[in-house]
């Protein structure tokens, strides 16, 4: 199962009263794992960052003026995220700008059923509490130092260690992942166990099994053992 833990940066918080993307990051997981593979690209949003963002984002306008503009980065981010589920912090508003962006260009929108919001899943595990990034790092005991300003790809990297924690650890699937099933170079995730076609032999020697009955027969007609036996 592939997924991509995603994350965006933007100029403000409304793409209809003209705020927009300004960088992208995202992590691939397979089968839960991470596989190394991320994709990160910095935009240029066609407009001034407000005041505000600098502090935010670390990113300018001197900055960002000589990136590319989201029509033509469009095409390899929806390449790299591909149909795999979408794992966004407060999806909402992520999937408000992405779809923007994307209409904006006549490309058809990505649908909120694509999008796994790992906000929704902390407020639902650890009601009440504080559900922040920041906040579920220190629960998590993961390392976030590296966060004194906000970054999409590192703050997709975070996430995805979180996101792990959150379904139930960082190797949910018991180490049983597409790295551990791989097999010439070859990811093995359909594989399915078969019916063994020949019984393995007993491993109880006759002395065992003589010992077993005779020590069963000692304990009586009441004994559990004796009652449930079939």
């Amino acid at each position: 199962m592939r997924e991509i833990v995603l994350d965006t940066e933007t100029t403000g918080f409304e793409p209809d009263q003209g705020d927009r993307i300004v960088e992208i990051g995202a992590v691939e997981l397979m089968n839960h794992m991470p596989t190394g593979n991320t994709y990160h690209q910095y935009i240029n949003p066609e407009r001034s960052m407000p005041q505000g963002a600098f502090e935010v984002h670390g990113l300018g306008d001197d900055f960002l003026r000589d990136k590319p503009v989201f029509a033509t980065v469009a095409q390899a981010f929806i390449d790299f995220i591909g149909d795999a589920k979408l794992v966004i912090h407060n999806a909402a508003f992520d999937m408000k700008f992405l779809n923007a962006e994307l209409s904006w260009i006549k490309k058809p929108a990505l649908p909120m059923d694509r999008a796994v919001d790992t906000l929704a899943i902390a407020r639902s595990k650890y009601p009440g509490s504080p559900a922040s990034l920041d906040a579920l790092c220190r629960r998590f005991n993961i390392d976030n130092s590296a966060r004194t300003l906000h970054g999409a790809l590192l703050d997709s990297e975070i996430l995805a260690e979180v996101y792990l924690e959150l379904i139930g650890g960082r190797q949910p699937d018991f180490g049983l992942s597409a790295k551990s099933n791989q097999k010439s170079g070859d990811i093995t995730e359909n594989w399915r166990p078969t019916v063994r076609t020949k019984k393995l032999p007993h491993r109880i020697t006759d002395a065992e099994a003589k010992a077993h009955s005779d020590f069963v027969e000692n304990l009586g007609s009441q004994a559990l053992w004796t009652k449930y036996q079939t």
